[in-house]
């Protein structure tokens, strides 16, 4: 993790949690206000680091762009590799106050989708209809 250089923006500052644990319950840490400010923080300085290293690299005449497009697709494949390491998942779980160690880190996570029962149909209201007057 020492490889990445965080920089600074003109955000408002995440304090790191004291009272949450990895083995927090996982919907209130989908739900939970801090929780998400501190998650986009972390991604937010993410991009903004990609995004740096990306212009110097330009800059220095190491990388040839064409085109948006290209900077656009090696950003996200960027992103994507950094995603895809221990080191980068470790990072983004200590911005948003967690200290995993890297070897505890699960890599393919399995989606634990619930089978959510369809509503049953509503019958639609019949207005009788007055023949005689």
């Amino acid at each position: 993790m020492s490889e990445l250089t965080l920089l600074t923006t003109e955000s408002t500052p995440v304090v790191a949690p004291t009272h949450i644990t990895v083995d927090s319950n996982p919907f209130r840490v989908v739900v939970d206000p801090e929780m998400r400010q501190r998650l986009r923080a972390g991604l937010l300085q993410l991009i903004d680091h990609h995004d740096q290293r990306l212009a110097d690299f330009f800059a220095n005449g190491q990388l040839a762009l064409d085109s948006y497009k290209e900077y656009i697709e090696l950003f996200a494949r960027s992103l994507r590799e950094t995603m895809e390491t221990p080191q980068g998942v470790a990072w983004l779980l200590e911005s948003a106050g967690f200290n995993v160690a890297e070897e505890d880190i699960n890599l393919e996570p399995e989606w634990r989708w619930k089978e959510v029962p369809t509503p049953e149909p509503v019958p639609e209201k019949t207005t009788p209809v007055n023949e005689a007057h």
